[in-house]
Order: C-alpha cells, then sequence, then structure tokens
C-alpha cells in the first residue's frame, strides 16, 4: 500500500508541476527550443528550478540510500559509455519532441485534458517504444539485422 500510496502523491506533484510550469504546452515548448528564433527562455527556469530542489535531496537524502522510500532497492546502471545507439536515440528522441512539442512526462501530464493530439501522441510515442525495442533485438525483417551487442 505504502508503493501505491508514494506513487500517487509523486504523479500528482509531477502532473501539477507540468501543468504549472506549462511545460505540457507544445507551442511553449517549440517557443523554448527555437533558440534562433523568438526564443522563450522561460522553460530552463523552470529546468532550473526543478534542479535547485533535486539537487540537495540527491545528495542529501538519496545517494546514501540504498532502497527507495517505498523499499524497491536502487538499481543503479553500470553503462556509462557514449556511444552510438545512445546519441542516435537521443537524436531523434529529440527530433521528436521538436516536432511535436512533447516529451513522455508532459504528455501523459496532459492527457487529462482529453485532447486528440496528445492521444494520437502518446499512441504514436508507444508504437515507437515497441518498434525501437524490436529493433535492439534484431527482430525488424525490413530495416535489417542488428548484430547482438553492436552499436547502431
Amino acid at each position: 500500500m505504502l508503493k501505491v500510496i508514494i506513487a500517487l502523491i509523486s504523479g500528482i506533484l509531477f502532473g501539477a508541476g507540468m501543468i504549472i510550469s506549462a511545460m505540457v504546452d507544445p507551442t511553449k515548448v517549440i517557443a523554448f527550443l527555437n533558440v534562433t528564433g523568438n526564443w522563450d527562455p522561460s522553460l530552463a527556469f523552470v529546468m532550473g528550478g526543478a534542479l535547485a530542489v533535486f539537487t540537495p535531496c540527491y545528495h542529501l537524502l538519496i545517494k546514501k540510500r540504498s532502497h527507495a522510500l517505498n523499499g524497491d532497492k536502487f538499481s543503479w546502471t553500470s553503462n556509462t559509455k557514449i556511444d552510438r545507439t545512445l546519441l542516435s536515440g537521443a537524436a531523434i528522441f529529440g527530433a521528436g519532441w521538436g516536432l511535436a512539442g512533447f516529451c513522455p512526462g508532459p504528455a501523459m501530464a496532459s492527457i487529462g485534458g482529453g485532447s486528440t493530439t496528445i492521444f494520437i501522441f502518446i499512441i504514436s510515442m508507444l508504437i515507437g517504444i515497441v518498434l525501437a525495442k524490436q529493433y535492439l533485438q534484431g527482430r525488424l525483417p525490413f530495416i535489417g539485422r542488428r548484430k547482438k551487442g553492436c552499436a547502431v
């Protein structure tokens, strides 16, 4: 039950923060990404504010712990390699973010608004996740086989 309560509180805080900060507004996000045109730097303050709250919490509370508040063991990644797979995935993610003005978190926070565009974005995002997993496992014959352990 504690896991459900923590997830509920975290989700409410995250969703409210996304909506209050306007990170769910695609026009605001695209204006933030438009650094060579009519740039809107306001989302940088949102991100800076989030880091200002998270950074001390991480160093004082999270980093020292081996388990989350809900009892789950932290699982830190050992893969710190910057390779072609990471860079190509980041580029594809960035292209989607720039074209749509949404990234996954704010899109999920926007779903309650009932926008058809949001639903189409989320369905497309889920299809992209499935296709990317299939590709990484070498299961997409129309794209070509990817050798195990080989970067994109």
